[in-house]
């Protein structure tokens, strides 16, 4: 008993030096491409070229004998996003500290986030149009679509600034994010920035897409939206109350290529399960979700880009039915319905 008590006197006084206690880091990179892809969605040679992309922001100059790898950064950064799983839990399986986790995920996030531009693209030119339009007739036989537009509700703890705000109509806290997705389901436009209680045709209006397609930046060619959007020359929404055979063919057509959307989204929120509510809620402030939303939509590119399948066994993502209280009538009604008139008449 009288050592016990001398040497905590000793721990208490600084005459002993208390031993550093470090985990044991498994090599994930060691695990065969299913294991890999189930965990973090990505088989090695991926995983290694990102991580090496990401090495020079991660790697910084220390002094420590046990500073923690780019690998287990990115992979524990990755494992997170894949499962939605606490922090902690992550650490633990990674060999480091829930308190490292949080400290080394804004760089891994940010330098995901520089990638935006390569991954991300809206096809503004005639070349890059062209072979979308193809693909959205070929499956619809809806012509002239440069893509479909919604969007989607991401949950998250109440801000600690104006919660109110980030209150959706189901009552929920969350990010309000506009996707535009091809027919191939690769996200067009990705806009994570506006709290829960905005209506998405005000996104729309306040975004750099929008204000474009407004200023005529695409003379031939729409957007494909639902009732929540207004109609416009350059976006096409159903009929509300369709009166005729013509305009029932219209809104299944309309229908069948929009789906799409509903569908990048699903296959979105199934693979990166962080940003689906039967995984609970993002427990970070809007900023930070923000973040990851963009990070999950990038990697969701490079996946369909690389042909990088969805481990079969994840729970399927439930489609949010569009906003109930459309738009009023704006400028540009009447131009887009006589278009929709048009193209009814050639489906």
């Amino acid at each position: 008993m009288m050592d016990a008590l001398a040497l905590l006197e000793d721990y208490a006084n600084g005459r002993l030096r208390r031993e550093r206690v470090f985990r044991d880091r498994e090599d994930f990179l060691a695990h065969d491409d299913e294991w890999l892809i189930s965990r973090f969605r990505f088989p090695r040679a991926m995983l290694l070229d990102l991580c090496a992309e990401l090495a020079p922001a991660l790697q910084r100059p220390t002094t420590r004998n046990r500073a923690i790898p780019v690998p287990t950064q990115v992979l524990s950064v990755l494992g997170f996003l894949a499962t939605g799983t606490y922090q902690r839990e992550i650490g633990d399986r990674s060999g480091i500290s829930q308190p490292s986790l949080s400290s080394l995920m804004p760089a891994v996030l940010k330098g995901i986030i520089q990638m935006t531009n390569r991954y991300i693209k809206f096809p503004y030119t005639v070349g890059e149009q062209a072979n979308i339009k193809r693909q959205f007739a070929a499956m619809s036989g809806f012509p002239n679509v440069i893509g479909a537009i919604d969007c989607t509700h991401i949950a998250i703890r109440a801000p600690y600034v104006d919660e109110f705000i980030y209150v959706n109509r189901k009552h929920v806290h969350s990010i309000n994010v506009q996707i535009i997705c091809d027919a191939n389901l690769t996200l067009r436009n990705v806009v994570a920035r506006w709290p829960g209680s905005t209506h998405d045709s005000f996104i729309l209006a306040h975004s750099s897409v929008g204000n474009r397609l407004r200023a005529g930046a695409i003379r031939d060619g729409w957007l494909l939206g639902d009732s929540g959007y207004p109609l416009r020359r350059w976006l096409l929404t159903p009929f509300s109350n369709p009166q005729s055979a013509e305009e029932v063919r219209f809104n299944d057509t309309h229908t069948r290529a929009r789906s799409v959307v509903e569908r990048a989204i699903g296959l979105l929120k199934c693979r990166w399960r962080c940003l689906d509510a039967s995984g609970g809620r993002l427990l970070y402030q809007p900023k930070k979700v923000c973040q990851i939303i963009m990070v999950c939509a990038i990697l969701h590119n490079i996946a369909l880009m690389n042909g990088i399948p969805v481990p079969p066994d994840l729970p399927q993502h439930q489609h949010e039915e569009p906003d109930p209280h459309p738009p009023p009538q704006q400028e540009g009604h009447h131009q887009g319905a006589r278009l929709r008139q048009e193209v009814m008449r050639h489906l």
